[in-house]
C-alpha cells in the first residue's frame, strides 16, 4: 500500500475502518481450575437484536478478538448480521501448554499463544490454578512477534511512543516520538519485555485486537491492559508460544481446539496426532470428527471422545 502523506493517527489504523468503541464488559474475572485441568469457560449463544448490531460490537462486549468472533461464526457477515441471527460467543478455551517449572517456581506466569491471539495469566494458588484471559493483537507478516521466555522489565503508565526506525523509514514525515494522549497508539499502559524492543500495551484503535497488524508489539483493549497492568509486577515471566492445535483430556472427554495457522511449516494433523497419542485413547477416536475439527478451524474446544462413566 502506498501512502503519500500519513498522520500520526492513521499509522495505527492501516487496514481498518474507524469505529466508535464502547467497551461494556471488559475483564470479567478469574476462572478457577483444579490442578491438572486445562479446559475452562462456557460457550454462550446470542441473538442479534437489531440490524445495527455487529459481531464487532459483541467482540467488545464479551472481551473477544475480531478473529475469535468471526471464526466461531462462519458464514455470518461480521459487519451486517441480520436481526434474529444466532451467534456463538466462543468464551471457552483450552490452556496452551507451558513450562510447568516456570509456574511452580514463580507462582505466576503470563502465557501468550500467538496462534489464537490470546493471553492467559496463570496464578498457582497451591491446590488450584486461577486463570485470567485477554484477547490480543500481534505482529503482522514480516514483523512477527517473537516466541520464547521473557520477563517484564518495566511497567509504564502514559508511555511515550518512540517511533521505530522501521516505521519512520516508510513515513519520514513522522516525528521521533508521540507524547501520551489520544493520538498515542500505545494507549495509557505498557509493559516492556526483556527483549526491550517489544511491549505489551494498550491501543487507541481497538479493531487491531484479534488481528496481526502491529510491528511486533502486543496490543490489548484499553480496559484489559489496565487490568493486566495492576495484576503483574516487574520480574514476572512471559512465555510466548505458537500453538494452533490444543488437545486436552478433561471434563469427561477428549477435546480439541483448532485455530487458523499462519505458519506454513506447521502440520496441524501431525500436531493433533502427537497430542492425542499422549492421551492414550487415540484408538477410540472417530477420525471423521478429528478431520472435521481440523478443517473447520473455529477456535472452539470440540469434543472428540466422551469417556465412559463405567
Amino acid at each position: 500500500m502506498i501512502i503519500k502523506r500519513v498522520s500520526i493517527i492513521s499509522i495505527t489504523v492501516i487496514f481498518f475502518l474507524s469505529i466508535s468503541y464502547a467497551y461494556t464488559e471488559g475483564f470479567s474475572g478469574a476462572y478457577t481450575l483444579k490442578k491438572g485441568e486445562s479446559l475452562f469457560g462456557v460457550i454462550q449463544n446470542y441473538t442479534i437484536q437489531d440490524d445495527r448490531e455487529t459481531l464487532i460490537d459483541l467482540s467488545f462486549r464479551y472481551d473477544l478478538g475480531y478473529n475469535e468472533i468471526v471464526d466461531a461464526n462462519p458464514g455470518i457477515d461480521p459487519w451486517y448480521p441480520k436481526k434474529g441471527t444466532r451467534v456463538i460467543i466462543p468464551t471457552r478455551w483450552i490452556l496452551p501448554e507451558y513450562p510447568s517449572e516456570l509456574l511452580e517456581k514463580n507462582k505466576k506466569l503470563l502465557v501468550i499463544n500467538l496462534a489464537e491471539l490470546r493471553l492467559f495469566l496463570i496464578h498457582d494458588k497451591g491446590d488450584h490454578l486461577q486463570v485470567i484471559t485477554f484477547p490480543l493483537g500481534i505482529g503482522r507478516e514480516g514483523f512477527d512477534t517473537p516466541t520464547g521466555i521473557f520477563s517484564i522489565i518495566e511497567k509504564i503508565k502514559d508511555p511515550v511512543w518512540n517511533i521505530p526506525k522501521s516505521i519512520r523509514d516508510d513515513y519520514p514525515e513522522l516525528p521521533l516520538s508521540v507524547p501520551p494522549g489520544p493520538d498515542n497508539p500505545l494507549g495509557k499502559y505498557a509493559l516492556r519485555l526483556s527483549n526491550p524492543s517489544y511491549l505489551i500495551h494498550g491501543t487507541n484503535k481497538p479493531l487491531g485486537v484479534g488481528r496481526r497488524v502491529s510491528h511486533g508489539c502486543i496490543r490489548m483493549y484499553p480496559e484489559d491492559i489496565k487490568s493486566l497492568f495492576n495484576l503483574v509486577t516487574v520480574g514476572d515471566k512471559v512465555y510466548i508460544t505458537y500453538q494452533s492445535v490444543k488437545v486436552t483430556s478433561d471434563h469427561g472427554g477428549i477435546f480439541i481446539e483448532v485455530h487458523r495457522s499462519f505458519k506454513k511449516e506447521t502440520s496441524q494433523l501431525q500436531e493433533a496426532i502427537k497430542q492425542l497419542i499422549s492421551t492414550g485413547l487415540i484408538r477410540s477416536l472417530n477420525t471423521r470428527d478429528l478431520y472435521r475439527a481440523l478443517a473447520d478451524k473455529r477456535g472452539i474446544p470440540r469434543l472428540l471422545v466422551k469417556f465412559s462413566k463405567n
